[in-house]
């Protein structure tokens, strides 16, 4: 798994913990949905730290338990 799926199954598995959809949480967010859908379609290569964070706050959440999970800690270096 790469990190970019990594973050879009992230913002799915939130999205369902905190019953929102994709656009629901995007307008909460105050994210684009275009940025949203293409994050979780694998479209975009960097989601940027700006867009991750500004979800985590419609989520509720901090950087910190967004990337805290066994998914992303089994990441592979990308930069060898």
């Amino acid at each position: 798994m790469n990190t970019q799926k990594a973050v879009a199954n992230r913002i799915r598995q939130l999205c369902k913990e905190k019953g929102f959809t994709p656009n629901g949480i995007a307008n909460f967010a105050a994210v684009p949905q275009g940025t949203v859908k293409s994050i979780l379609n694998g479209e975009s290569q960097n989601p940027g730290i700006v867009n991750i964070k500004k979800l985590c706050d419609g989520f509720g959440i901090t950087l910190g338990e967004f990337f805290s999970t066994p998914e992303f800690d089994g990441l592979e270096q990308e930069i060898k």
